[in-house]
């Protein structure tokens, strides 16, 4: 058994979680909104310490991260669990799985040593932490990333964005980047959507950003949900109030899980979302889940010269001669070889 961080006894053996901001109250012998976090005598303990359920060679675009290291490979790790219950997860089967099976939790051991390990014999830039929240699997999260920083290998996460000040703080010296799912621009999405809300989230992309890691953030983009103008202006808005230089990526649904009545969302829909956002000022706006659109491509925002080409999860360098614009000499944002 592994025990958690961030938390705190309180009275008849219960604990309160500290670190996502639902601060679970847990009884003991009752898990957290997670179901992965369980008060065992008094001592909250991680279920999913080390039991990996997914564990991949994927490109770094597949995360979406488009300013780290474009072109290289990342290990992608995951374990059961998570902190949202989003009607439309794409990865419900592992994300929902302690929940629709009777509190199992499924998994293969593994060590931190031994995920670093893989990451440096298969020639992967980066670990990311990814496919459910890694914050429900922090601990061996953590203690990955503080290994694997020792062997200059870059820690990505992949989130919902829900982790408290406190864990961010934690994490962050050892974090290269972060994409932050901001899956809409109300509170009602979140309530309704997600049961989580969205001001943390909010919080959290600010306090990252100003921690120095490196963040990029991605829109859902579902029909008649948060499909509307002035909800992905408002989101756009936001972003270049922490900074015009953080890229976002505005996705493709399609229908899966608990939300099979909506259509996929339409191509110029993107494209129109792709458009507001660069109209409001952001530097580096994606069109994500669409093919060959050109709107993955990274452009110099000074003189317009193609600095990445991209197509599917493959991305081809042109324009950009370290970590600047090749025509106007311009410094572009992100992480580079």
């Amino acid at each position: 058994m592994h025990e958690a961080l961030f938390y705190q006894p309180t009275e008849k053996s219960g604990v309160v979680c500290g670190l996502c901001h639902h601060r679970c109250h847990v009884a003991a012998g009752k898990r957290g909104i997670c179901g992965v976090r369980e008060n065992i005598e008094g001592r909250l303990i991680s279920l999913v310490y080390g039991r990996l359920v997914s564990c991949n060679n994927d490109p770094i675009e597949k995360k979406p991260m488009f300013h780290l290291l474009p072109g290289s490979r990342s290990l992608s790790i995951a374990t059961v669990g998570c902190n949202f219950k989003c009607l439309h997860c794409q990865n419900y089967e592992i994300s929902q799985f302690p929940h629709v099976h009777d509190n199992q939790i499924a998994g293969s051991p593994r060590s931190p040593q031994s995920v670093v390990d893989e990451a440096v014999r298969t020639d992967c830039a980066s670990i990311s932490y990814t496919y459910v929240e890694p914050t429900i699997f922090y601990e061996f999260a953590y203690d990955c990333a503080r290994l694997a920083r020792a062997q200059a290998v870059k820690n990505i996460f992949v989130s919902n964005g829900y982790m408290t000040p406190e864990a961010v703080r934690h994490i962050a010296p050892y974090l290269d980047g972060i994409n932050i799912d901001l899956k809409a621009f109300t509170e009602d999405f979140y309530h309704t959507i997600c049961k989580a809300r969205l001001e943390p989230v909010l919080e959290n992309i600010r306090l990252f950003h100003e921690l120095g890691v490196l963040v990029e953030v991605t829109t859902l983009v579902i029909p008649g949900l948060n499909d509307g103008e002035e909800e992905l202006r408002s989101i756009a808005r936001f972003l270049k109030g922490v900074s015009i230089d953080i890229p976002w990526h505005v996705s493709g649904f399609y229908p899966t899980y608990k939300m099979l009545d909506r259509p996929r969302t339409p191509v110029a829909t993107l494209r129109k979302a792709r458009e507001i956002g660069l109209a409001e000022g952001l530097h580096y706006v994606y069109e994500g889940n669409v093919a060959d659109s050109g709107g993955e491509d990274t452009r110099c925002p000074g003189c317009g010269t193609l600095l990445i080409e991209r197509s599917g999860f493959q991305s081809r360098p042109l324009g950009l001669v370290d970590g600047r614009c090749a025509s106007c000499r311009l410094p572009i944002a992100g992480v580079w070889r």
